[in-house]
């Protein structure tokens, strides 16, 4: 796994022109996912790091959160890489009692939410992660665009909206 992660006290950390900036103490992994198996290298990097989380940082990952967080990081990663160029960002996080995923590609387009809808065949993958999710972003970037998904580490409230 790479990144780095420290749940432990606020770390000074100097800027280039030697002012003290507090470093962000949340757990957090950053990869460059590419290869021939990105969608499974992704839900891999999803297990470890909040089995980390769990153990050498203590924090208590319900097994609902591991299986949300597998189903969202693979539909956001299937969409990366069917719809964008080249190799996306995955990015973890775990600040203030939620898994943060955030998953970065090179294609500007934003992707659309379509209206619930039984009779379509296919494309209910960001439908499912927006309605499994605490909350749900998508922002264009100077190169590509951030697809930002918050999940509760615990057992959440079902959503009936």
């Amino acid at each position: 796994m790479s990144g780095n992660g420290d749940a432990g006290a606020d770390h000074m950390v100097c800027d280039d022109e030697s002012r003290h900036v507090v470093a962000d103490p949340a757990p957090r992994s950053t990869t460059v996912l590419g290869g021939d198996e990105p969608i499974a290298a992704a839900r891999d990097l999803v297990r470890a790091f909040l089995a980390e989380v769990q153990t050498a940082h203590g924090l208590s990952v319900s097994p609902r959160t591991v299986g949300t967080a597998l189903l969202v990081v693979s539909e956001l990663v299937t969409n990366a890489y069917k719809y964008a160029p080249g190799p996306c960002l995955l990015d973890l996080r775990v600040p203030e009692g939620v898994v943060e995923i955030s998953v970065w590609d090179s294609e500007p387009t934003l992707p659309v939410v379509h209206p619930w809808d039984p009779g379509r065949v296919g494309q209910h993958g960001l439908e499912i992660v927006k309605s499994v999710s605490r909350s749900f972003d998508v922002r264009r970037e100077s190169a590509g665009k951030r697809v930002t998904v918050t999940l509760d580490l615990g057992e959440p409230a079902a959503r009936l909206d």
